[in-house]
């Protein structure tokens, strides 16, 4: 598909892999919702930090109309489609109980407050936390890494941040301890993956020179690293352990940084066999959004010990139809709005002639 890069989906879809496996078998996968998510935390620390860096350096400035744009029709069609259809399973089966917090639960959802220390209304909406730490990320650092890049205060600016994260993770800590579950959702848990995935960015042409060159070499490394990351999900102790927070995220998130500089390359896959991981990647927003709830209805209707594997099946068949429905629709509208911006641009700043001859090529 245009603009995709074969090898960042890949990365995708192991991460949405183990939350999908940690949501259907929690007491064997134990720490594989943390792998994924740290893993999407990193990648769009990565993502996001070069958009801007290439915004700053094109422009002299970020464009903050133009990144908030592409944000919301990336993430808000298909959490607004999966909220809608939440909302007709609660009013209609209620089959979680929760009926009474269904306002309250779409409105956490809708304003990216899940990572709160508030009611959420509904468990089905209990892993939006996620999307609120993202947000909030979107709506901090492009001022930050603007203002750092402006300066030339890159470094310090990175440092200051990630000092800032550190801190406040200890305060939550000490404040919330011994039961260490009730911070898992909170915004600093997690927040230094999105930070270690910035530098890796930021610092990539030095990285690069630390990593092996040769093909053999960095595939090598690449399936040590899934391998690793696999490993890791089967720990425990999960969100219930300090170390989970303290240790296990950010080695997440800096072993999907060498992954990210291993395989961010591949325009193409390298065999076959990986395409139904790349194809779990290309939709493997959807499918997060999707997967929570789904296992949570399922739940309520059988105990049997296909109802994992049913959950997953039907979770991939929504996915599928939100990308097909909504996100390729945004996609081409989010196109076409660039174009007609860059349209008025040439206008606005070119004489006549010469906006004529740009729309017409």
């Amino acid at each position: 598909m245009q603009g995709r890069r074969a090898g960042l989906d890949l990365i995708r879809g192991v991460a949405i892999a183990l939350v999908l496996l940690r949501h259907a078998w929690p007491a064997t996968f134990g720490s594989a919702g943390i792998v994924g998510v740290v893993a999407f935390f990193a990648l769009s620390g990565y993502l996001i930090t070069g958009l801007l860096m290439a915004d700053v350096e094109r422009h002299g400035r970020v464009r903050y109309g133009r990144f908030y744009r592409h944000r919301a029709l990336r993430l808000l069609p298909p959490m607004i489609l999966m909220l809608a259809v939440l909302a007709v399973v609660t009013v209609v089966a209620d089959p979680l109980g929760d009926r009474d917090g269904l306002a309250r639960a779409l409105l956490v959802a809708i304003t990216y407050t899940g990572n709160l220390p508030i009611a959420l209304g509904s468990e089905a909406i209990g892993h939006l936390w996620t999307l609120a730490t993202e947000e909030q990320f979107y709506l901090i650092w492009p001022l930050l890494l603007s203002f750092a890049m402006r300066r030339g205060r890159v470094r310090t600016v990175v440092v200051l941040s990630a000092a800032a994260i550190a801190v406040a993770l200890a305060v939550s800590i000490a404040l919330n301890a011994p039961d260490f579950s009730l911070i898992y959702r909170y915004p600093a848990s997690w927040a230094l993956a999105m930070v270690i995935g910035a530098a890796a960015r930021l610092w990539s042409a030095p990285i690069a020179t630390m990593l092996p060159t040769g093909r053999a070499a960095r595939e090598l490394l690449g399936i040590g690293a899934v391998l690793t990351l696999g490993a890791l999900a089967f720990l425990p102790a999960g969100k219930y352990s300090v170390w989970s927070y303290v240790l296990l995220g950010p080695i997440v998130a800096l072993i999907t940084g060498v992954l990210i500089h291993v395989w961010q390359d591949w325009r193409e896959l390298p065999a076959r066999w990986l395409r139904p991981l790349h194809a779990l990647g290309v939709i493997s927003y959807a499918a997060y959004l999707w997967n929570f709830p789904i296992t949570l209805w399922v739940a309520s209707i059988t105990d049997a010990p296909w109802a994992p594997v049913l959950g997953i099946a039907v979770t991939i068949a929504a996915a599928t139809i939100s990308w097909w429905t909504v996100e390729v629709p945004a996609r081409r509208w989010r196109r076409r709005l660039d174009e007609r911006a860059g349209e008025i641009a040439t206008r606005e700043i070119a004489p006549e002639p010469a906006a004529r001859g740009a729309r017409g090529r």
